[in-house]
């Protein structure tokens, strides 16, 4: 299957979780790239959400990757349940592995893509060491451990930093974006390098459904997914 430039990957953060499956499933008929799920654990963020369950009850309802973020403290232990329960890839945080290096090969001999992730005060320095090793780098772009908030413009500096790393080593790396993506920010993410976008109330809070949200989204890469 050939990959797309740019893709979207709708959060279920801000699903309907009385109907996660269908939700689900309209991304998806939609055109959505990939499902977005994050795992927080309301230690290393101020919030708690899901397990492996969910993410097991995702890959039944769709056959689109999943696209797993850990924000959570020592995600080593969890790996292996997050990858029986069907992820495609697993982002750790930078701030969360003491051995960076180790966890990103834990995953990737588990046989998924390895992720790596900055919060918004952390530099793009953080990476030099083991960006040749990452399947995706993910730029929070927001403080992580809740949905719908505003988004910080003083990222978009780190995140054209980290596309010009990427391209100084050849990396096929995508590089991702999660916090405060919609069609009004989406543009000067383009700009800054970013390739990969995380959408959570931009698809499904639009007011005329998911599907819609997406096609929004997906309206603006048309110009640039050449």
């Amino acid at each position: 299957m050939t990959m797309p430039n740019f893709v979207i990957a709708p959060s279920i953060l801000s699903a309907d979780f009385t109907r996660l499956g269908a939700e689900i499933t309209t991304c998806e008929q939609g055109g959505a790239d990939w499902i977005h799920v994050d795992i927080m654990d309301g230690h290393f963020v101020p919030n708690m959400t899901i397990g492996p369950l969910v993410v097991e009850a995702c890959r039944r309802a769709t056959r689109l990757p999943l696209d797993v973020h850990l924000m959570i403290e020592q995600p080593e232990r969890y790996l292996e349940a997050f990858a029986a329960a069907g992820s495609n890839r697993l982002t750790v945080h930078v701030e969360t592995c003491p051995h960076l290096h180790r966890t990103l090969q834990q995953i990737q001999a588990l046989g998924l893509k390895a992720g790596v992730t900055l919060n918004p005060g952390t530099p793009a320095i953080m990476l030099k060491e083991i960006l040749p090793l990452v399947d995706l780098v993910l730029v929070m772009t927001v403080n992580p451990g809740f949905g719908a908030q505003a988004f910080l413009p003083e990222t978009l500096a780190k995140v054209n930093e980290i596309r010009q790393m990427l391209a100084a080593i050849h990396s096929p790396a995508w590089l991702e974006i999660d916090g405060g993506v919609s069609e009004k920010t989406l543009p000067a993410l383009l700009a800054a390098g970013a390739n990969a976008f995380v959408a959570g109330n931009a698809v499904f809070k639009h007011p005329d459904g998911p599907a819609a949200g997406i096609a929004v989204l997906k309206q603006i890469l048309a110009g640039r997914d050449l």
